[in-house]
């Protein structure tokens, strides 16, 4: 286990991306399946705090993440809108504040993705890779090698991913795998450099980083319109710029 674990963070680290999301991990699963793992230990309690919070179980969800304040947040539909059911510690991000933009600068990406594969048997326990990079990064990014392979996963250790701690990927996994088999088609992951409040929009400023300013801008639109509608914003990427153009 813990060579396995060695020789994926070698690899991680030459790729600036955590690439060993295929390799399989058997130790102390739950008769190999950690998703039945994962309802066996929480499933219960998942559904209680669900109905709790007047959600139906299964219900479309909204992930955020801010890379500043190292929050991950899940936000599942309630009628049209949606409401905020938890708020998860990010282990760690590595990097600084700002986009990936190539293989190896070991940055967590910022922008608009979605979950486009769910894997049960990860080396970081349970985990979920995102569309990185989307149709704006292959505009934006480096055209030869943009990097790849960004997961949200357990075993709270990354080099450019956002990891939590297996306790809580296992509540995460569960509400988006639910989700998408009730039909939710794209569950959507929005990424931040942090919190897009006026006072944090003056700190970026201060980063020393002018050229991102329009990017972050760009980001903010989206922040302001969950912010007030609590519903997701539809877009468009325009091929020339890689500038996110909101459908208001």
């Amino acid at each position: 286990m813990i060579k396995a674990l060695q020789t994926c963070l070698y690899f991680s680290i030459m790729l600036g991306s955590v690439q060993c999301n295929s390799q399989v991990d058997t130790a102390n699963d739950f008769n190999g399946d950690r998703v039945a793992q994962a309802r066996h230990l929480l499933g219960e309690q998942l559904a209680q705090d669900l109905v709790a919070k007047g959600f139906k179980p299964g219900a479309p969800i909204f992930i955020r993440a801010f890379k500043s304040e190292q929050q991950l947040e899940a936000w599942i539909q309630d009628s049209l809108e949606f409401r905020h059911f938890r708020t998860y510690p990010i282990c760690r991000v590595p990097g600084l504040l700002g986009p990936k933009r190539k293989e190896g600068d070991l940055q967590v990406p910022e922008g608009l993705y979605w979950i486009e594969v769910f894997n049960p048997k990860s080396s970081y326990h349970l985990s979920m890779g995102i569309n990185y990079p989307n149709e704006s990064d292959r505009i934006l990014s480096d055209p030869k090698k943009p990097g790849g392979e960004i997961y949200i996963h357990g075993n709270c250790v990354s080099v450019g991913c956002l990891p939590i701690t297996d306790e809580k990927i296992r509540e995460l996994y569960l509400l988006a795998a639910d989700a998408r088999d009730a039909g939710q088609q794209q569950i959507p992951v929005h990424i931040f450099p942090c919190r897009m409040t006026p006072e944090n929009r003056q700190n970026l400023l201060a980063t020393n980083r002018p050229e991102l300013l329009p990017f972050w801008d760009n980001l903010g639109e989206a922040y302001d319109f969950f912010e007030t509608q609590k519903q997701i914003v539809k877009y468009k990427v325009d091929k020339a710029s890689g500038r996110y153009v909101l459908e208001r």
